[in-house]
């Protein structure tokens, strides 16, 4: 058990805190931080084992194990003017540093006023602002700050004094001891602090970097909708169970990580077109992913005769040349997103069973006829 403290009314515990986090707040700050490129408006899942990490390290900067990359460096001191850009499949290289706001000789200095806030009688101004490091220049938006009691109430609860999604916001509070926790995206920072009659000035460090996700086949973007992306920590070459930090994640979507090695599971289609792909986040820096997919989207039909009008109430079977069933569905022409290779397909209709062999080859859209006869 950590505690902080030296005093009866100021010893609470990391422990204590972080699981409530991790119950009563999981939709509310365990943000995935989906940016949309044009409002930079943040979208969240839960995340209680990042926060339980997070506190109880002893109210340090929380990082999250690290993943792989194609990348092209962009500013994220203003995630809202991040624009698409256009990448040819294929690897790249770390993104160039972040660009520094001017002024910024002294990145290093603390960016507050000298002169303290005028706070009326009885209360305290706490003054706040993060970094994505020590020498690294502040973190102009999207952070969300919260101050929460440093002791939990009767019913082992830490309430949340007040919120903020300013950059640099002041808070006015009673003389006490509180928990600030600030948060970027998937990476986040804690600190305890003691208020009593000065103005308290605290600088957080987020090491946080960017990635943004797209899929091609060939030099063709997939479109929006078509394509989704699952985030784990870790590489996909170690063996232990993880579970997604980052879900369903769109095209052109930013997703805010800790710094670190992650990988990505791509997924065209909802059939067998997936790519797993490891990247690595620099804190400050925005990664450009470009996933290729080896795929093709064929449409089946069953026919009288060759271009004739599909038979509608079709069952159809995918499998591969073995047998193993890959994708069973209904209808008189469904349309699937199939890896390149050999399969077998088999249709059915009005007690008839129809079959014949086909090849998915990479970027070949088309018509898969199969004869009724």
């Amino acid at each position: 058990m950590v505690k902080v403290g030296t005093g009866p009314h100021c010893r609470w515990s990391l422990w204590a805190f972080a699981g409530q986090l991790a119950q009563s707040e999981r939709s509310a700050w365990l943000e995935i931080a989906a940016i949309g490129l044009e409002k930079a408006s943040m979208s969240g899942r839960g995340l209680g084992g990042l926060l339980r990490c997070a506190i109880a390290a002893a109210l340090s900067i929380l990082f999250f194990a690290p993943i792989c990359g194609i990348a092209h460096g962009q500013s994220l001191m203003a995630p809202q003017a991040i624009a698409p850009a256009e990448h040819a499949p294929g690897s790249g290289s770390p993104g160039a540093s972040i660009a520094f706001p001017e002024p910024s000789a002294h990145p290093s200095a603390l960016p507050f006023a000298q002169a303290s806030p005028v706070v009326p009688a009885g209360h305290v101004a706490l003054m706040v602002a993060a970094r994505y490091g020590p020498d690294a220049p502040l973190i102009s938006g999207g952070v969300i700050w919260r101050v929460y009691a440093a002791n939990p109430d009767a019913a082992g609860m830490f309430r949340l004094v007040k919120e903020e999604q300013t950059a640099t916001p002041t808070f006015v509070l009673p003389p006490g001891d509180y928990v600030v926790h600030a948060s970027l995206g998937l990476a986040s920072a804690a600190k305890a602090v003691r208020l009593r009659a000065d103005t308290v000035r605290e600088v957080f460090y987020i090491p946080a970097g960017g990635v943004r996700l797209q899929g091609r086949v060939n030099d063709v973007r997939i479109p929006v909708g078509q394509i989704s992306f699952d985030i784990y920590p870790g590489s996909q070459f170690d063996t232990a169970q993880r579970r997604p930090i980052a879900q369903n994640v769109m095209t052109g979507d930013v997703v805010l990580l800790p710094e670190g090695t992650y990988y990505i599971v791509s997924t065209y289609g909802d059939v067998n077109s997936v790519v797993r792909s490891d990247i690595q986040v620099k804190p400050g820096k925005l990664t450009d992913i470009v996933v290729t997919h080896r795929a093709a989207v064929i449409t089946l039909k069953l026919v009288n005769q060759n271009g004739g009008e599909a038979l509608a109430n079709t069952q159809w079977t995918v499998s591969t040349p073995d047998g193993d069933v890959i994708k069973e569905s209904i209808g008189a022409f469904p349309r699937l997103v199939l890896a390149e290779g050999d399969y077998h397909l088999i249709a059915r209709n009005e007690g008839h069973i129809y079959q014949r062999d086909f090849k998915v080859i990479n970027g070949v859209d088309g018509e898969v006829e199969l004869l009724a006869k």
